[in-house]
């Protein structure tokens, strides 16, 4: 699928490239100075260890190729602002999910994000040909999933308490995008950057 080569995405506001081991202390300060970023998320992350083994795990998934994670870096304010990936990619059937993305506070809101998902989404349908691409939130978690929908993104359903955070329970609604939905979602896409 994609881990054999490198991919690097790439447009006049943000770059997608490989993570790797290094950039640990790219996004170090987001760990111990902004920990609402991870309320919601399954990885808690507080401490240098714990980052560098979620970048350690995704790195190993990546070699088994079920994921492709990406360090995001803001061309406009020239800084690194988070992470994303492709996870559970399926080259049999033609599906991927696409997650694991937070972003610091100040790169929140800025339409950094919208221009990230144009260019994963366009490799995604494009390059990659897959037939669906899924994701998922918890349901709690109202700003990402404006954002997924903002996207054109279709709700299909919540799974209930699927998984565990912290002996808590958690439900995660499900959304996606089909390929002959692709076209209209990347028009709305481009049409929110003009803005």
């Amino acid at each position: 699928m994609i881990t054999s080569e490198t991919v690097q995405l790439e447009n006049s506001r943000v770059l997608l490239r490989p993570l790797v081991k290094k950039d640990a202390s790219f996004l170090l300060k987001f760990v111990k100075n902004e920990p609402e970023i991870w309320t919601y998320s399954l990885k808690q992350l507080q401490t240098e260890s714990d980052l560098n083994d979620y970048i350690s795990e995704a790195l190993k998934l990546k070699n088994n190729g079920s994921a492709y994670p990406f360090i995001v870096y803001d061309k406009l304010k020239k800084q690194y602002a988070g992470c994303t990936r492709f996870y559970n990619i399926d080259a049999v059937h033609k599906t991927l999910m696409l997650g694991y993305t937070w972003y610091g506070k100040d790169f929140q809101g800025t339409g950094l994000n919208k221009n990230a998902k144009l260019l994963l989404l366009e490799y995604a349908f494009e390059t990659l040909q897959m037939e669906r691409v899924e994701f998922r939130a918890d349901v709690n978690n109202e700003r990402s999933i404006r954002a997924m929908k903002s996207l054109g993104c279709k709700v299909e359903g919540v799974l209930r308490q699927n998984f565990a955070i912290e002996n808590k329970r958690r439900d995660s609604i499900v959304l996606s995008i089909l390929k002959p939905e692709w076209p209209q979602c990347k028009e709305v896409l481009l049409n929110a950057l003009k803005q």
